[in-house]
């Protein structure tokens, strides 16, 4: 998963949107509320609709959807940062695995 997600936003550091370790788990980075570089969406609601669509495909670049994803609550994360532009409110980050596909052909 080098390139750019259809739909997603560009990484606007040396980083992937996503990988795929041992063949079955999508590890998805942190994805903004971003479309062609600008952010969209006022709220944190509004905000969390796009950043939800940027994560949903880069897991389909991986063959994955949303209801793959084994990751969204963790236990305990607590993290502090400064989000990287102004105006930014949310970012989401995932792991899924990948569907079995063994009975397809």
């Amino acid at each position: 998963m080098s390139k750019r997600p259809a739909g997603g936003t560009r990484p606007a550091g040396s980083y992937s949107p996503g990988i795929v370790a041992e063949g079955r788990f999508v590890y998805v980075s942190g994805q903004g509320p971003f479309r062609e570089g600008e952010i969209v969406g006022l709220t944190a609601g509004e905000q969390t609709r796009v950043v939800l669509e940027n994560v949903a495909a880069v897991l389909a670049e991986a063959g994955a959807s949303l209801s793959d994803v084994v990751r969204p609550l963790p236990a305990r994360t607590t993290v502090g940062a400064v989000l990287p532009r102004p105006g930014m409110r949310v970012e989401i980050d995932c792991v899924a695995v990948l569907p079995d596909r063994q009975g397809e052909q």
